[in-house]
């Protein structure tokens, strides 16, 4: 893990540098208005590789900009500007509101029902934070995890890997994974390499133009500290699958022995940052975009090996399409690994 603690290292030193103050419009609508056009056009990271015209998104929303408009219809114009950015790490937030941009997964199937995930795992799965794991029928091993913000440990992450040490294959499912830390994404995952292995690049803004970056930074997995699960693996993702857990996805695949199954991942490269408005609203915005071992841009998702949707029809039997898939592909690995 060292290669990854000195990339937070650096992380920490740009955010804290990024911190700097510089001076800010007047405590007016049109100086609110100005002050985060300016903040996103010298900072978001997306704008040139999501081809916005954040030029003539300005003249579009100045004109709904007066004087003696309420911060509530501030508030609502401010916030479809930003929905232009199509991003779901952006928000601006008041004391009272928080905006949210969703159209990247909820135009898109589900594929996922708790109601049915609990007819697998009911009764014989064991918890650890945010990990529920179970040993399914066919001797597979299976982990769900819906989040990377709860604190994850390798030792605890060794005990569960050595209960599920005797099945023949596992499944990693990260439907629904909002998201959390990048290092406890990497700490799971660091569990099935055996060897350090690149995975990505991220670059940080050096200028005010929108194409201003630093030079590409390398970022490596190395092997956790015990058990390095090396049988067939199959990851879950779906549309909700999003920013560390779109991280964790874009790393396993790199993994000879991962398939990757499901729908697309809900994206979310950017590396979040905050900012503030002259009058206390806050905004967070991508700030440092991460691209995958190729320097292809993962902001938009990334593209299982298998696409397979939850059929309607198994949904009300209690039967998770996708899970079943995932269990076929690892009994037919194991068959023809034997």
């Amino acid at each position: 893990m060292r290669s990854f603690l000195k990339f937070l290292v650096f992380i920490a030193v740009f955010s804290f540098s990024s911190c700097v103050k510089e001076e800010k419009m007047a405590d007016t609508p049109l100086g609110n208005f100005e002050e985060l056009w300016k903040i996103i056009d010298e900072r978001y990271c997306f704008l040139e590789y999501k081809e916005i015209d954040w030029d003539g998104l300005y003249t579009e929303y100045r004109k709904y900009i007066s004087d003696d408009m309420p911060d509530e219809e501030l508030f609502n114009i401010l916030a479809r500007m930003l929905d232009e950015l199509k991003d779901g790490h952006v928000n601006l937030y008041s004391d009272n509101e928080i905006t949210y941009y969703t159209h990247w997964f909820d135009e898109y199937p589900r594929n996922f029902n708790e109601v049915v995930l609990m007819h697998y795992l009911a009764g014989k799965y064991r918890a650890e934070g945010s990990i529920r794991y179970a040993i399914l029928e066919g001797n597979i091993g299976y982990i769900h995890c819906d989040n990377f913000s709860a604190t994850m440990s390798n030792d605890k992450l060794n005990t569960m890997l050595k209960y599920m040490s005797g099945c023949d294959g596992l499944i990693v499912d990260v439907r629904n994974n909002s998201g959390g830390s990048i290092g406890n994404a990497t700490l799971l995952a660091s569990h099935f390499t055996a060897e350090k292995k690149l995975v990505g690049y991220i670059q940080h803004k050096t200028g005010k133009g929108h194409g201003s970056f630093s030079t590409p930074q390398a970022i490596y997995i190395d092997p956790s500290v015990g058990i390095h699960w090396s049988k067939p693996v199959v990851v879950l993702a779906n549309r909700q699958t999003f920013s560390a857990g779109n991280y964790f996805v874009n790393m396993m695949r790199y993994f000879p022995q991962v398939t990757t199954m499901g729908d697309v991942t809900g994206g979310g490269s950017g590396l979040p940052f905050t900012s503030e408005l002259p009058n206390g609203w806050g905004v967070r915005f991508s700030a440092s975009p991460h691209y995958d071992a190729d320097m292809n841009h993962i902001e938009f998702g990334i593209e299982p090996e298998h696409r397979v949707n939850m059929s309607p029809q198994d949904e009300e039997k209690g039967i998770d399409t996708i899970i079943e898939k995932a269990r076929f592909l690892l009994g037919f690995s194991t068959f023809f690994s034997k």
